[in-house]
This record gives C-alpha cells, structure tokens and sequence, in this order.
C-alpha cells in the first residue's frame, strides 16, 4: 500500500478536520484499485484522481451538512461507496446505510467495511424505488445522497420518501444546471421538498463546476412515491 498522499488530498484531508484518516483512504483506494482490474467498479484508475474525485469530491458535503452525533445517512446508488463510506471515515459516529443495485459492488463494499472494521454501516442490495416503500426505511433517514445517477426530478423523487420531515437531501451535480433545477422544484412540490441552496465547490482539485443541491424535506412524501424507475425517468414529475 502506497504510504503518501498528495498535497491537495492533505490539505482537503486537514481542511476537515481528519488528517489523520489518511491512512484508512489509502486502504480504500488500493483495495478499490485491485478490485477493480476485476470487476470493473469505477472509470476512474488513477490513484490520485481517486484520492481526489471520489474521496475529496465525497467529503465536500461537510461543507454545508456536518452533524455531531448518531445521525442517520443514506446514500442511494452508492456505487463502490461514494459519498457514503468517505463519510463515515470522516464521521464515526454516524450511521451510514448504502444502497447499490449492482450485487458486485455490494460486494466490494461489505469487503471494504470488513477490511477498515467500520460499524453501522448497512449495505443492501436492492433498488431504491422499491426499498422506500418498505416502512423501516421510509422516512427515515436525517440525511440522504445521491451522486448524480440520473436527472435532478428522478433523484428527488428516489430520495424524499427516504427523508425525515425537517430532513437534509443533498444532491451533488456539475455542469450548467439553470433548467434542471428549475425542474426539480417543480417535483420538490410534489415529494414535499423544498430547495434551500445551490452551493459551488471551490476546494482545490475540484473547482471545476461541482456543486452541492441542497433540499429540505419539509413534510412526509406522499405514499405514491416513488414510482418505477421507468416512470421516473420517462415521465417525471
């Protein structure tokens, strides 16, 4: 395992307050790098654009969401692990419950929190859409993610049933997003949603058009939600 870290990574590391978590990304990103000349679990093979595009990028939501305590954080479509798992390095105390569709990658990820003992870290392997209509899950959750999978009305309408009145969903995107968000307020009405920030990303190493969309669940999602992902994505809200 490769003992250095760039100096970017570092100062993105120390800038949260966890410079001392370094080793247990590097863990991460050998063992995400070995799996992956097998399994295909991310585009992104350069060590260092992994320090920085999925372990930095994963941290920038402390930026505008760093509660002490238990809270409860779900991640929808985590992939091998990102946001989720770069924040519970960084917050131990919270509770991280990821969801991936793909049974290779839920594989990766219960190695990964086996090889780094991390605690309270639920991995399913499952769908969102159907996992929220399941009552132990729905409404449930302080914080919910979801790294750019699909458009903006699709993301919101995945994530509110999942999300607490008075709840967070944070919804990291890059590019011009002028229509998209337009979009999404017209679903947020719908899943009880309401838009509270647009946030740019100005850590260096990302400052390349990231941005954080920020929602506040204000009421329970209505049951209806979410659809099929067809649905979803051919006829959204």
């Amino acid at each position: 395992m490769s003992e250095e870290v760039s100096t970017a990574f570092q100062a993105g590391l120390t800038h949260f307050g966890i410079a001392e978590s370094a080793a247990a990304f590097l863990r991460y990103r050998d063992e995400l790098l070995a799996w992956n000349s097998r399994f295909n679990l991310t585009a992104i093979k350069d060590p260092e654009e992994v320090l920085l595009k999925h372990f930095l990028d994963s941290l920038t939501l402390l930026q505008v969401y760093d509660q002490p305590g238990a809270i409860h954080v779900l991640d929808i479509g985590t992939g091998p692990g990102f946001p989720g798992l770069p924040l519970k390095i960084a917050r131990p105390d919270w509770h991280v419950t990821l969801i991936e569709a793909t049974g290779k990658k839920t594989t990766f990820l219960r190695h990964i929190v086996d090889t780094l003992q991390l605690t309270n870290v639920e991995v399913l392997n499952v769908r969102a859409e159907e996992l929220a209509h399941k009552s132990p899950y729905r409404a449930q959750f302080d914080l919910v993610t979801a790294r750019a999978v699909a458009a903006l009305p699709t993301l919101l309408e995945c994530s509110a049933p999942f999300c607490r009145p008075g709840g967070t969903i944070i919804l990291p995107k890059k590019g011009e997003l002028a229509d998209e968000i337009k979009q999404g307020k017209r679903t947020a009405f719908r899943v009880g949603s309401h838009f509270q920030q647009d946030i740019e990303v100005t850590i260096p190493g990302l400052d390349d058009g990231r941005r954080l969309l920020v929602w506040e669940q204000q009421r329970l999602c209505p049951p209806q939600y979410p659809r099929s992902w067809a649905a979803m994505t051919k006829q959204p809200l």
